[in-house]
């Protein structure tokens, strides 16, 4: 969609608005002359048409402006149409493939607000059948789960101690062909013996006769040691051997498990009802089940792999404070991140430097290569990493809300962080980025609110160097980096270094199948798994960059923002699609719940954009002119109800005349049964969850471990 939209709209900018403002220009407005020379024109047109586009003495700068009108109510008509059309495309798709399969997922509600008469699994099941809705296949009633996710916790930092310490014992046991290189590239592995031949996971864990089969050790390797410290106040310590202690600890750990999942755990007021038709769980969620407010209410549930069980078991009390805990954080972070914005802004000004440091300025005008790297490239790259640090502390904050899924974390991050992009880096750098009283403006837009679309109409022209700056760095800087995984790579060899167990922290269930890697990728399983994807840190740079584009699409720059604007999606849209496709996972079940969220943030670009292009006119004393954009606020705002009631909906649930009992019949003109089903038959849901089950798994999570299998022989 972005990428359509900067299309037209370059064709636009290019045609019709550059030449326009370059033969309308001010001679005496440096601001607008300096921005002008990207937009010569006679590096488009012929020299005989570029000779009749240059600025004519007498001109009056009124004649022009109805310009101005125009491609605002167009430019806002046409994002609007493409919002239209791509959230239908939307809602096709998704309609169409979710209504196709039956996942364990798309049968079953989350059901919060249950009172303590109803706090039992055949209570529920029979208060839900009682509604007529549909049957009820399964009831998971969420638990007091803490005692028992403490002593699985503790478990996996002793499995994982006890893992290192027969690693480091056991050392590396053989070297293996790799399958993806040629065979003159690498020795042939040494002949293997009877014994090893044999099913390396069946041998157990503690199997002491089992151990120095099947292993060419280079030289005898003392028992790692470890110190504990005994008697008055843990004074004395000895050194024992590590193996034997951890074992023994796992042991009693393991005991103590055992006697803890037989308890009888608290009931709390949070269910899974899983029911037996897609139907009876659509109807469910967009259905009033109690008359009582806050009780039974349904949800849709999240992916039973995507639930976050310390969660669950939290009060409603204690979540909502967490949520609005967090919230509070956030609206103080939000004004702390003024003051190093603020003192950024004066760097892109000269005379905001000399009214600062006068010593400064007058060594960088006299050098114009220090200058142009103080005003244009310092202020560019901080923004930058600002940008892309920020996000970080955002997702750990965002994590602390007591939220039931990890798909709902990342709709806050991107919330979270689109707030911090657009009214950080864009609404006060922009207010403060040209002005050399920048403090006083501020303290002003502060006390009256109207002054804010003047101070941004007359920042924005200066400040389009830097916008256009930021998004070259952005995509032609950043992109190739970005494909390339420049991070992990980078981080690599720092966590080869401090791998020691064959298969890090990923647990025997998440663990690949042995023989699907050689040893050596198994050995460091945890080094060779592929990043996550997070919508969360990529999405609101690409929401910003979309409005910098929309905002400065009718201004003299426009022309050059549009186009680098426009090489930036069509750059990150295919450095994005080869991430998700062949480099990176994506973990979580959100269903297309991020698209409303970004036309929403979209639609509040657009109402920055006619305020802007309303305070451009009326600086121009053009008061008429801006009295006609007026009107395009309200309907911005409405189309923005309108769209949360009409198509927001469809992009939640699932319709009832969507849902297919049988088969895959009745596919949509324009959809192959191959867009719909895998080659097996099923959807990539549903071969995804098959077998899944809304259970915590502290309570049916093996105890058993093979040695073998723990250490990678």
């Amino acid at each position: 969609m972005a990428s359509k939209f900067l299309g037209i709209t370059f064709l636009f900018a290019l045609i019709i608005i550059t030449p326009v403002h370059y033969h309308y220009r001010e001679d005496s407005d440096p601001v607008a002359a300096n921005v002008l020379t990207y937009s010569d024109p006679s590096w488009i047109f012929e020299p005989q048409f570029a000779s009749a586009l240059k600025p004519e003495k007498g001109k009056t700068p009124d004649e022009y402006l109805w310009m101005y009108v125009f491609f605002v109510y167009v430019f806002s008509g046409i994002a609007v149409f493409l919002l239209i059309s791509e959230t239908k495309r939307i809602i096709r798709v998704r309609q169409n493939y979710l209504g196709h399969q039956s996942t364990v997922t798309d049968r079953t509600i989350r059901l919060s607000g249950i009172p303590e008469n109803l706090r039992s699994e055949v209570k529920i099941k029979e208060h839900i059948e009682t509604l007529q809705i549909g049957k009820v296949e399964s009831v998971t009633l969420c638990r007091n789960w803490e005692e028992i996710d403490v002593l699985m916790n503790k478990r996996a930092i002793l499995l994982r101690k006890l893992e290192e310490a027969w690693t480091v014992h056991l050392g590396f046991r053989r070297v293996e062909r790799s399958l993806q290189s040629l065979p003159v590239t690498q020795p042939p592995p040494p002949e293997l013996t009877p014994a090893q031949e044999t099913d390396e996971e069946s041998h157990a864990l503690l199997a002491h006769d089992d151990r120095e089969q099947g292993r060419v050790v280079p030289y005898a390797r003392e028992r790692p040691k470890t110190r504990i410290r005994h008697g008055f106040l843990k004074l004395k310590s000895r050194k024992v051997d590590a193996i034997d202690l951890f074992e023994e600890r796992l042991r009693r750990l393991d005991e103590e498990i055992k006697v803890t999942r037989e308890k009888e755990f608290e009931p709390t007021a949070l269910a899974f009802v899983t029911l037996d038709s897609v139907a009876a769980c659509q109807m469910a969620v967009q259905a009033v089940l109690d008359p009582i407010p806050t009780r039974l209410v349904a949800h849709l549930a999240p992916d039973p792999s995507d639930v976050v069980w310390s969660n669950t078991y939290l009060p409603r009390s204690t979540r909502r404070f967490m949520s609005w805990t967090v919230t509070l954080l956030i609206i103080l972070l939000t004004i702390f991140w003024v003051v190093p914005v603020t003192a950024l802004a004066p760097f892109l000004n000269l005379m905001s430097i000399k009214k600062i440091w006068p010593q400064l300025a007058d060594s960088l005008s006299r050098n114009e290569l220090s200058r142009s790297l103080v005003n244009t490239v310092l202020p560019t790259v901080i923004l930058s990493l600002l940008n892309t640090s920020v996000p970080y502390l955002y997702d750990w904050l965002s994590n602390l809300q007591g939220m039931i899924s990890q798909a709902e974390v990342e709709l806050s991050v991107i919330s979270k962080n689109f707030f911090f992009t657009f009214f950080n880096l864009f609404i006060v750098f922009t207010i403060t980025g040209t002005a050399a009283n920048y403090y006083s403006l501020l303290r002003d837009s502060l006390k009256d609110a109207t002054k804010i679309a003047y101070l941004l109409a007359r920042s924005l022209s200066g400040l389009a160097q830097f916008y256009v700056n930021l998004i070259v760095l952005q995509g032609i800087g950043l992109f190739p980096l970005r494909l390339l995984e420049f991070g992990s790579v980078a981080l690599y060899p720092i966590g080869l270094i401090g791998a020691k167990t064959p298969r890090g922290k990923i647990s025997p269930l998440e663990r690949p199948k042995r023989n699907t890697f050689t040893y050596h990728a198994l050995d460091y399983a945890e080094l060779h798994r592929p990043p996550i994807f997070q919508y969360g840190f990529y999405l609101p740079q690409a929401i910003l960059i979309l409005i910098l584009c929309i905002v400065y699409s009718v201004l003299p720059s426009g022309s050059l923002v549009l186009f680098f604007g426009l090489v930036y999606f069509r750059i990150g849209g295919f450095v994005y699609k080869y991430q998700l496709l062949y480099a990176m996972d994506q973990n979580h079940h959100s269903t297309g719940r991020a698209w409303p969220m970004m036309c929403h943030r979209v639609l509040l670009g657009l109402g920055v954009f006619q305020v802007a292009m309303a305070g451009v006119l009326a600086l121009k004393g053009a008061f008429t002119r801006a009295g006609l954009i007026v009107p395009l606020i309200p309907a911005t705002v409405w189309f923005s109800y309108y769209y949360g009631s009409t198509f927001e909906p469809l992009t939640s649930y699932i319709a009832l005349g969507s849902i297919h009992l049988k088969g895959l019949g009745n596919i949509d003109e324009g959809e192959s049964r191959q867009d719909i089903e895998t080659a097996s038959g099923h959807t990539v849901d549903e071969t995804r969850e098959e077998g899944l089950h809304y259970v915590n798994p502290s309570l049916v999570d093996p105890l058993e471990v093979q040695i073998r299998e723990a250490v990678g022989e």
